[in-house]
């Protein structure tokens, strides 16, 4: 069973994804044991105490530096003995001392295919707000694991999704997590927890 704590920041639509996919059994040998927000309001938090999952905050807001609110974190992960980290929304830069505590064992799902629309700045709709401004005829989402770069790790899958003519950012938003997100991200928690996936040379691979 791979032990997974999900952290997300809001709606947690993502989240979602996930506990259904478990209940579905689309995803397999997968349990949440935390979910972790750093918003005491995310609704993501509503959702895991509806789905019986333990839920915790832990905000910078809450922290005089920014060290003592990584430590902090960092409690709250261990404490949970994930054998997986999925990042479904997470707008905090994670811990450095995270990344290489669960070095390949971090992914994070990105609403654009890497490495358009990506980095720094790029979150939520400012995603597809740049997309629509750049006028690309297709986006999508990224599944890729995490290192200490900003969306700069290896691409585990990737999943497209067209511009249609009057798309507007909420829109393009919504399509994208419904047609893309929500597949790929349970697909490849599935795939992981299965053993199929390797990291190696900066490159992930599917293995069948």
């Amino acid at each position: 069973m791979l032990k997974t704590v999900v952290c997300v920041s809001g709606g947690g639509t993502n989240l979602q994804a996930i506990i259904d996919g478990i209940a579905q059994g689309a995803i397999r040998n997968v349990q949440i044991v935390r979910v972790i927000s750093n918003n005491r309001k995310a609704y993501a938090l509503e959702r895991a105490g509806q789905a019986g999952i333990d839920a915790v905050c832990v905000s910078p807001k809450d922290y005089e530096e920014r060290e003592q609110f990584n430590e902090a974190f960092l409690r709250k992960v261990e404490e949970a003995d994930p054998d997986l980290i999925v990042l479904a929304g997470f707008l905090v830069v994670v811990p450095p001392q995270l990344i290489r505590r669960y070095e390949n064992r971090i992914i994070n799902i990105h609403p654009s295919l890497i490495p358009a629309f990506c980095g720094k700045g790029y979150y939520g709709l400012k995603v597809h707000e740049a997309a629509l401004a750049r006028g690309v005829k297709v986006t999508g989402a990224t599944v890729h694991f995490v290192d200490e770069g900003t969306d700069t790790g290896p691409i585990l899958m990737q999943k497209a999704v067209a511009v249609e003519d009057g798309d507007t950012p909420e829109r393009l938003q919504r399509r994208v997590m419904e047609e893309a997100e929500w597949t790929i991200l349970p697909k490849c928690l599935d795939l992981i927890a299965a053993g199929k996936v390797r990291v190696s040379g900066g490159q992930a691979y599917i293995e069948e």
